[in-house]
């Protein structure tokens, strides 16, 4: 599953060349990725904590974003076009990426949490 969603990541990553501000969208898409490449490379040896740092980094810039969220917008309406067809549109599925960000992180944070030698030697 890393695989898939670091490709999901790096897909993102690519789309937002267009984007009115594409370099923190790339930021946060390319560390999403590269902390789930990296989990996938050493699912045992990548650290709880640069997931977390990610995950927190997302879950507080949604949260920013929620602000402007007014629930207007239909769910059909976010994949009706690959192209931004409005403000409201726009922030809804930027809003929808950073908690795809921040859950992901979150899930491979606590993977990495249950992961870890345990002291005395106790692996699970």
């Amino acid at each position: 599953m890393q695989w898939i969603m670091a490709a999901a990541f790096a897909l993102s990553v690519a789309v937002q060349y267009n984007d009115p501000d594409p370099v923190r969208w790339m930021a946060i898409y390319g560390a999403a990725c590269a902390v789930t490449v990296w989990a996938a490379l050493r699912p045992r040896l990548y650290p709880w904590w640069a997931a977390a740092a990610v995950a927190v980094a997302a879950f507080l810039w949604a949260a920013v974003w929620m602000r402007q969220v007014t629930g207007r917008v239909w769910i059909p309406e976010l994949f009706a076009s690959w192209e931004m067809k409005n403000a409201r549109v726009e922030v809804e599925r930027e809003v929808g990426g950073l908690l795809i960000v921040a859950v992901w992180m979150t899930v491979t944070a606590l993977i990495a949490l249950l992961r870890r030698p345990r002291p005395g030697g106790v692996q699970s």
